[in-house]
């Protein structure tokens, strides 16, 4: 079955009532766009023939190599990234709702103790995040394919441009450092219930190795693997935070890296403060704490985990005093 037939019964089938909340490819109408082009239709069929007349021809590299369509790229590119902004924030915006549910606390956390003794919702829980994995990895193969098929029809790699500029604009949803979360709350789940939930199969985290890693089997035979070490301090990360162009670090390194004290947090960082790695500006304001991946890494390296517990707790004692120290000789003169 083509990929086409198999995204609209996704589309259409037993998740359709979830589906009508969230946004998605129009794989269909893309692929229009990309029929309806003529001049790119005849200039990719006289390449063709041209390849069959002579298929050692130097020249023919150059007649295809055209650069882009004015139609396509109109209609094509603007609305691909419009469908791609807006998936990334539905599943961002989805995954943290429904982790919300799982570790709350609070009054909200009794009030879903209270719920649990009449309804599984452990079990919807577990539901609604293998939904959110199936949306994001059927849209995230439909992109996939519907740019390859551009670069197919044009001879071009603007497809493959596109790529990269989606991951410049930190909408590449397989980057997504909600995917992570979701794949650790798997994990947390299936460790901390007697029950186990299928989909956690796909998911695991090896901290055993020199390189620890999360390793995600998704449909389409796509395996991803996350590192786990902070690049900073080049050990298992502790208090995990995600910046928003993707790189993964421990809380207290990441505020080091900022110059903020850990008290202040990484939202208070300067905007012209770089990632250490990719040295993009403006990162920290929109950093997510990775509470899942914490909770996860705190339950498999307890002492480890207590360990660097007491050293970030004297570290921002010790910071918290500083400052205070300073703004009293500021204010007092001495």
């Amino acid at each position: 079955m083509k990929f086409g037939e198999t995204f609209m019964e996704y589309l259409h089938g037993e998740q359709e009532s979830f589906l009508d909340k969230f946004s998605h490819v129009e794989y269909k109408r893309l692929k229009k766009v990309l029929k309806s082009c003529r001049t790119c239709r005849s200039l990719h069929g006289s390449c063709v023939a041209d390849e069959q007349e002579d298929e050692n021809s130097d020249a023919l590299s150059q007649l295809c190599q055209y650069e882009s369509c004015p139609l396509c790229d109109k209609m094509f590119f603007s609305e691909l990234m419009k469908e791609a902004s807006d998936i990334a924030g539905c599943f961002s915006s989805g995954v943290r709702h429904l982790l919300q549910l799982h570790i709350a606390t609070g009054m909200q956390r009794y009030v879903l103790l209270l719920r649990q003794c009449f309804k599984n919702d452990k079990q919807t829980i577990a539901d609604e995040g293998r939904m959110l994995i199936d949306y994001v990895t059927m849209n995230a193969i439909a992109i996939r394919k519907i740019l390859k098929k551009y670069d197919k029809v044009h001879s071009s790699v603007n497809g493959r441009d596109f790529k990269r500029k989606m991951q410049a604009e930190h909408i590449e949803l397989l980057q997504s450092p909600w995917l992570i979360e979701l794949a650790a709350f798997y994990l947390n789940l299936n460790e901390s219930d007697e029950d186990s939930y299928e989909i956690s199969c796909q998911f695991s985290c090896d901290l055993r190795t020199n390189e620890p890693v999360m390793t995600l089997n998704l449909p389409d035979s796509m395996k991803l693997e996350y590192n786990l070490t902070c690049s900073i301090c080049l050990d298992i990360l502790f208090s995990p935070h995600a910046l928003s162009c993707g790189h993964l670090f421990c809380k207290s390194c990441a505020c080091s890296a900022a110059s903020v004290m850990i008290f202040e947090g990484l939202k208070t960082a300067s905007p012209e403060t770089k990632c250490p790695i990719c040295r993009e500006a403006g990162v920290y304001s929109n950093a997510v704490e990775m509470l899942e991946l914490g909770l996860l890494l705190k339950r498999r390296c307890r002492d480890y985990w207590k360990e660097r517990l007491i050293a970030e707790r004297a570290e921002m004692l010790k910071q918290s005093k500083d400052y205070w120290d300073s703004q009293t000789k500021y204010v007092t003169g001495y």
